[in-house]
């Protein structure tokens, strides 16, 4: 039998529909994604967290400031939880060495709480140092939270709020809020604030502060542990004024160590000591300023501003 040219291309069409019917059933699972696998491979919503970083200190009854500002933290911001670092490695090491085998007591570091953090999954986090001012432990803190935020997987966004004397207008409010938590004090008395002082050159924090602190107050002052200005450069000011009586008060978060021993301590070299050896007797107010409401709020402020820069922060930024 013999077929005509339109026969032929008939059949082939024929065939060609056959071979496509059968299959199209086995090609449109590989084409087209089902639901399930749509919906795991959907974005998952970001998770946000926030890590309070302290200084730290090795006294326990000083360190409930910290956890009474943790507390604080929580309370401002309902739903997203809430870490805390040390960032000194010698606080950090002190407590393990007093505290063999006691992981509760394990203070970590901000590297070690923000892998944690990245490791449960969060994926925004706001980092408020509770320092007083921005010198070599905030520069730290916030190269800590670059490294995260630059890593391809993990944390996308970190922030990093600012430390409690940061810039004019933030010292200009700290001013404030330290006057009106000092204790009363009259003619021929003193409050005299103990920082702790660096070589940084954020240490000229302390002088902008004192000048906001005179512009109120002319018998408060300011002297550091490790810096300028030392307490040998206040004492003849103070006797010139004609102070017999000195109110000693930490500026810094918690009163520790340094509040404890290097301000109020009975060895000769503590300020408490020297005062007494220049004929100026003192009282020691082991309160630090995290337990100030006025100025703890301020930190809660600065906070509040970094988990607001989350929002508006582009990925790199």
């Amino acid at each position: 039998m013999r077929f005509s040219a339109s026969a032929f291309v008939l059949r082939l069409l024929l065939s060609a529909c056959v071979a496509l019917a059968l299959a199209l059933p086995l090609a449109l699972p590989l084409a087209l994604p089902n639901t399930a696998q749509a919906a795991h491979k959907a974005k998952a919503p970001d998770k946000r967290g926030i890590l309070l970083v302290a200084f730290g200190t090795s006294v326990p009854e000083a360190a409930s400031a910290i956890d009474a500002l943790k507390q604080q933290a929580e309370a401002a911001f309902p739903g997203i939880p809430v870490r805390l670092a040390y960032s000194s490695r010698i606080i950090r090491d002190k407590i393990a060495r007093e505290n063999p085998g006691d992981a509760g007591a394990v203070k970590r570091s901000p590297a070690q709480v923000l892998a944690d953090m990245a490791a449960e999954g969060f994926t925004e986090v706001a980092v408020q140092s509770l320092h007083a001012i921005p010198g070599r432990e905030y520069s730290d803190i916030k190269a800590t939270a670059e490294a995260f935020q630059a890593m391809p997987k993990g944390i996308k966004k970190v922030s990093v709020g600012r430390p409690l004397l940061y810039g004019h207008a933030d010292i200009a409010r700290a001013a404030e809020a330290i006057l009106l938590s000092l204790p009363k004090h009259k003619k021929g008395e003193a409050v005299l604030l103990m920082g702790h002082g660096t070589d940084h050159p954020a240490n000229a924090a302390y002088a902008a502060l004192q000048l906001a602190l005179w512009k109120q107050d002319r018998s408060v002052f300011i002297a550091t542990v490790e810096d300028t200005p030392g307490l040998d450069e206040i004492i003849p000011t103070l006797k010139g004024q004609g102070v017999r009586l000195a109110h000693l008060v930490p500026l810094m978060s918690v009163a520790g160590d340094h509040a404890l021993n290097d301000m109020a301590g009975p060895d000769k070299d503590s300020w408490a000591s020297r005062l007494k050896a220049a004929g100026i007797a003192s009282t020691p107010v082991l309160v630090g300023l995290g337990s100030r409401p006025a100025v703890a709020q301020l930190w809660i402020d600065h906070l509040r501003d970094a988990v607001q820069d989350l929002s508006t922060k582009e990925l790199g930024d």
